[in-house]
């Protein structure tokens, strides 16, 4: 088991390095910081360089690249070019909200899509079963960033029900955290229902059924727990997943997450800024991965063989 974690470590630890070089590459590849700082002002190359010589970025790309590695051991990201902000202090600030939004559209979703798996399951080819089907395929066809703007439109501007922006109160997480749980409900949904199907067809659940117990407890009891299993699993990669997609939902409402720091960061070309929030959304992900790899060699040891 030890060989099996190591390995995994090794495989998480050349994916962060992967990741933090593309993106410090590509990040440059956007502008130059220092024309962006200075606006459209009359100014020389000169002043350009010495602001460029004020934020480190004379120094040659790897040296850079380097800097950044040592700092995110120490849990330093370095300063915001605009403000001159520890970056780390930026995403103290933004991360719980990233997480809250997340842990809301996750919960929402599950209560949205066990009840409708397992009466789809539970109707099985009945028009009830088709219709939850076919909402469920709509509900995967919607670009997340269109439902968040209807959901304005609708409760904000039409209805006039719920704050159009912002974290300002319970109110505020409704219709982020719809939108991303519509996303997620409709791929759970059919997860349930084809998991309760095949439970349902064992021979304990039809012992229990000549026992005379009740549907309910039938369902909810027995079958419910077993089927639940796949669907644990799946939620596990599903928050992951989350974390990075959240973003675009983030900016829609202003949300004052990881996702709005990060589309601020790409408007004024603030490097630090972009690259501690892009690594630190690909540590979360990285580190939920490799928690499920590990449970599933503790769980399965066939799986450390592979």
């Amino acid at each position: 088991m030890a060989g099996f974690i190591f390995k995994r470590l090794l495989q998480a630890i050349f994916v962060v390095l992967a990741v933090t070089l593309i993106v410090s590459f590509a990040i440059r590849l956007s502008g130059d910081p220092a024309v962006m700082m200075v606006g459209a002002g009359s100014v020389t190359e000169q002043d350009l360089q010495n602001i460029r010589q004020a934020l480190g970025l004379e120094r040659p790309f790897f040296v850079q690249y380097f800097s950044f590695l040592q700092g995110i051991l120490t849990g330093d990201f370095g300063r915001s070019f605009m403000g001159g902000t520890p970056v780390s202090m930026l995403i103290a600030r933004a991360l719980p909200a990233t997480l809250l939004l997340a842990f809301a559209s996750l919960i929402t979703s599950i209560l949205l899509s066990v009840p409708l798996g397992i009466y789809a399951a539970v109707h099985r080819g009945r028009w009830q079963d088709q219709m939850i089907r076919i909402l469920s395929l709509v509900g995967l066809s919607f670009p997340n960033f269109w439902l968040a703007i209807m959901l304005v439109l609708l409760f904000s501007i039409v209805l006039g029900i719920l704050p159009p922006s912002g974290m300002e109160g319970p109110e505020s997480f409704v219709m982020p955290a719809l939108t991303m749980a519509v996303i997620l409900t409709a791929t759970n949904v059919r997860l349930v229902r084809t998991s309760m199907l095949e439970t349902l067809s064992q021979q304990y659940i039809m012992v229990a059924r000549s026992k005379g117990l009740r549907d309910r407890v039938v369902l909810y009891k027995h079958a419910l727990r077993n089927s639940a299993i796949p669907l644990v699993t799946y939620i596990g990669l599903q928050f992951g997943g989350l974390i990075g997609g959240i973003v675009i939902v983030e900016r829609v409402f202003n949300w004052p997450g990881m996702g709005t720091l990060a589309f601020d960061a790409i408007s004024n070309r603030d490097y630090p800024v972009l690259q501690g929030t892009i690594t630190v959304l690909a540590l979360f992900i990285i580190l939920i991965n490799l928690l499920i790899d590990i449970a599933y060699g503790l769980i399965d040891p066939r799986i450390r063989t592979e």
